[in-house]
């Protein structure tokens, strides 16, 4: 072979391998619960879905992936309610790209976790302000509903559906906490001591009804057998001294078994 053949073999041979290379390099893989944007000269082409997949070199490009798989958003919102409590709101939203609008996802929302706080943030300032504590604490499940319908809405015409969004907690500060503890234990101890008192004197009743009917029986039997018992009021309330005694005697026996 003479040197002109031999430059010619070698220059064909880098062509094919070029071309070969070229038309390997139009391949491309998209991953299981993934999607890609593919473009032609800057235009978009076709939403490439998972498995192997072919562009035509030099001519398309993949411009973005999409992932589409659930994502979440953890944001804590600061605000104040009704009766001037400061609170912070942990909420929780979980969302994930419609398969059918990726389209949407990709051209026409550069940040849906912005988007998306923004959103939470002007639903909650919008309810919570308008509630006392008490009141914040009992319709957290009304606030997570009312964020996840706007989100659906709103989020629907970028290619994003909403699957939940959670109000996980409502907390006020430090002070307020131990204000609140304060006011529960107080209401507590109420409770419970209107509830001994109601004991003690349903117990003192049983015994002077007792009292009585025992006196009633001894009248009514005709012995010789006399019994004096003295029935002056210092006498009577010294017998309901010591019943009332007994009681307290027992209750705290019962408090320090416990």
């Amino acid at each position: 072979m003479d040197p002109s053949q031999a430059v010619l073999w070698f220059f064909f041979v880098i062509f094919a391998l070029f071309v070969l290379g070229t038309i390997l390099g139009g391949f491309f893989q998209v991953r299981t619960a993934e999607a890609c944007v593919v473009q032609r000269m800057g235009k978009f082409l076709r939403v490439a879905t998972a498995g192997m997949n072919f562009k035509f070199p030099w001519l398309d490009q993949v411009a973005g992936r999409i992932d589409l798989r659930v994502q979440q958003l953890a944001l804590d919102v600061e605000t104040k309610t009704q009766d001037n409590v400061f609170v912070h709101i942990p909420v929780s939203v979980q969302y994930h790209v419609i398969p059918t609008k990726v389209y949407e996802a990709f051209y026409k929302l550069a940040n849906p976790a912005q988007q998306i706080s923004s959103y939470v943030f002007n639903v909650i300032l919008g309810h919570v302000p308008k509630m006392n504590l008490d009141d914040a604490f009992l319709h957290q499940a009304d606030i997570a509903v009312a964020i996840k319908e706007g989100l659906d809405d709103v989020m629907t015409t970028y290619g994003y559906a909403i699957d939940q969004a959670l109000v996980t907690d409502i907390k006020p500060g430090e002070k307020v906490k131990a204000a609140m503890n304060e006011i529960n234990a107080a209401q507590r101890e109420q409770v419970a001591a209107t509830a001994r008192s109601e004991a003690e004197h349903g117990i003192m009743l049983v015994l002077l009804t007792q009292y009585l009917d025992t006196l009633k029986e001894i009248s009514a039997q005709g012995k010789s057998n006399a019994l004096f018992m003295s029935h002056s009021p210092a006498a009577i309330g010294d017998l309901f001294q010591q019943m009332q005694n007994a009681v307290f005697i027992g209750q705290k026996a019962a408090d320090a078994s416990q």
